[in-house]
C-alpha cells in the first residue's frame, strides 16, 4: 500500500505559529488530509516533548499515536477517520562563520526514539537555550550538528531543509555553501536526501549532478493545521502494520519504497524569483543580471530566489529527465481552489463549509486532489470544481511567480473566465 507522509511540521512552541499547532489538532487534520504518518516537529522544545509524553503512546515501528483520551473521532468526517502515526522530528537553525562568511542552515533531524531525543537535547543545550524557541538557534557548524546526531544514534538522520532558500539553507544564495560537499565536507556521505522546499521541484533539482545519487523529499514546513501537506512525501509499505521508522528511514536512504513526492507549483513559493519586496520588484533571473542585481526602483541589492540560484548550480539544462525518474504531483490546496471556484477568500466560512462537505462526501483532501474520478467531483461538487481540479492534474495553471518572501500566486482561471 501507498501511504502519505508530511515530516516537517512545528509545534506552537515555534515562532509565528498557530496556538492550535497542537498533537490533537495535527491528528484531526492530518486524517483530513489524509497523511497517515506526520512529524512531531520541535522535539528540542522541552514543553513539546513533555506534552509528547503525556499525549503519545508509543507502537511498534518507533512510531507513535495519539493517547485514545486525546482522540475525538467526532471532530472529523467518517470518510476520512483512519490511523495516524506521529515520528519524532525537529528543526535546527545552525548560525555560523565558515570559509569567512555568515552560514545560516536550517537541517531537520529524525529520531527513532525519546532516549536518542533525551541525547540529542542534552548534547545541544550545552551550546544554546533550547527553551527559547520551538526551532532553536545554535552558534553551531552544521557539519558538527550532523556528527552529534551521527554519535548518539546511526538510527536517527540529519536532512539539510529547504535547500534553496536564500537566507537559511545550505545551497541558500545569501548565507549557503556552492554544494553539500563544502558544507559537510568529510561526513557529507551520511547525507541521503535534501528537501526540496516550495520554490523548487525535483525536476528543478535534478539538474545538479551532485544531487543524483540524493533521494528528494517533500514537506510541508507547516506553521498551522491547514497547511499540512501542501508537500509531502509518497512511500509504500506491504500494509499499515508495516509501517514503521525503519521503513521510512531505509526507503529515504535507498530509495527503495520512496514512491515520489506532492509538490506546490515552485512558482507559488516564496523565494521563486529574484526581487525587492519593498519595492515590489519581481525579477526573472535574466532581469537579475540585467540590473546587475540592483533593484531598478532603489538600487539596493536584490533577494536571489531560487530559480536564479539552480540556474547558477546546475550542469543541466532545463527539462533534463533522468533514466529512472521518480514521479512528482503538483498540487494546489483544495482550500485555494475552491476560494477561486465559490470567489470568496481561502479562510471564508464559505470555503470552510464546502470543505468539510466534500471531504465528508469525498473522502481526504489528497484522495479528492489526485485520485477521485472527475465524474465523481462533478456530481458532487460543481462542472466547475472539476474543471478546475482537471486543470491542476495536467498541469494547466497560470503563476505568478513569488519573490523576496513574497508567495506566488498560482490560478486556474483566468479573470475573462
Amino acid at each position: 500500500m501507498r501511504f502519505i507522509a508530511d515530516l516537517h511540521i512545528h509545534s506552537r512552541y515555534s515562532r509565528a505559529t498557530s496556538r492550535d499547532m497542537t498533537f490533537e489538532s495535527l491528528w484531526k487534520w492530518a486524517q483530513m488530509k489524509g497523511i497517515t504518518v506526520i512529524g512531531t516537529g520541535d522535539f528540542t522544545h522541552p514543553q513539546w516533548v513533555a506534552e509528547h509524553k503525556e499525549k503519545l503512546e508509543e507502537i511498534d515501528g518507533n512510531l507513535f499515536k495519539l493517547h485514545e483520551k486525546y482522540s475525538d473521532n467526532g471532530l472529523v468526517p467518517l470518510s476520512c477517520r483512519a490511523d495516524v502515526f506521529f515520528m519524532l522530528t525537529a528543526e535546527i537553525s545552525c548560525i555560523y562563520s565558515k570559509k569567512g562568511k555568515v552560514r545560516k542552515v536550517h537541517n531537520l533531524v529524525f529520531s527513532p526514539d525519546i532516549g536518542t531525543v533525551t541525547k540529542i537535547n542534552k548534547a545541544l543545550s550545552r551550546i544554546g537555550n533550547l527553551s527559547s524557541d520551538g526551532r532553536p538557534i545554535l552558534g553551531l557548524d552544521a557539519k558538527e550538528l550532523l556528527r552529534i546526531v551521527l554519535d548518539i544514534s546511526d538510527r536517527a538522520m540529519l536532512v539539510p531543509a529547504h535547500i534553496w532558500t536564500p537566507h537559511f539553507s545550505v545551497l541558500g544564495a545569501a548565507s549557503g555553501f556552492e554544494s553539500l560537499e563544502e558544507c559537510f565536507e568529510e561526513l557529507t556521505p551520511h547525507i541521503h536526501a535534501v528537501e526540496t522546499g516550495l520554490s523548487s521541484d525535483p525536476a528543478m533539482n535534478r539538474r545538479l549532478p551532485s544531487l543524483d545519487r540524493i533521494t528528494l523529499i517533500s514537506n510541508s514546513d507547516a506553521h498551522s493545521p491547514a497547511k499540512l501537506g501542501r508537500e509531502a512525501n509518497i512511500l509504500e509499505s506491504k500494509g499499515r502494520e508495516d509501517i514503521s521508522y525503519d521503513l521510512i528511514m531505509n526507503a529515504i536512504k535507498t530509495g527503495i519504497g520512496f514512491a515520489g513526492t506532492i509538490e506546490f507549483f515552485p512558482e507559488e513559493g516564496k523565494y521563486h524569483y529574484d526581487g525587492h519586496r519593498h519595492c515590489g520588484v519581481s525579477l526573472s533571473p535574466e532581469e537579475t543580471l540585467r540590473h546587475n542585481y540592483l533593484c531598478p526602483v532603489c538600487g539596493k541589492k536584490v533577494t536571489v530566489g531560487v530559480m536564479h540560484r539552480v540556474e547558477k548550480l546546475a550542469a543541466r539544462k532545463p527539462g533534463y529527465i533522468p533514466d529512472k525518474p521518480l514521479p512528482f504531483y503538483s498540487i494546489i490546496p483544495l482550500q485555494e481552489i475552491l476560494s477561486e471556484v465559490l470567489k470568496v477568500g481561502v479562510n471564508s466560512k464559505a470555503v470552510m463549509r464546502e470543505y468539510m462537505r466534500l471531504l465528508d462526501c469525498l473522502g481526504p483532501e489528497f484522495t479528492i486532489l489526485m485520485d477521485t474520478p472527475p465524474d465523481t467531483i462533478e456530481e458532487k461538487g460543481s462542472p466547475l470544481l472539476r474543471e478546475a481540479i482537471e486543470r491542476m492534474r495536467s498541469g494547466q495553471v497560470h503563476a505568478v511567480p513569488g519573490y523576496d518572501g513574497e508567495y506566488g500566486k498560482v490560478s486556474l482561471f483566468e479573470h475573462r473566465e
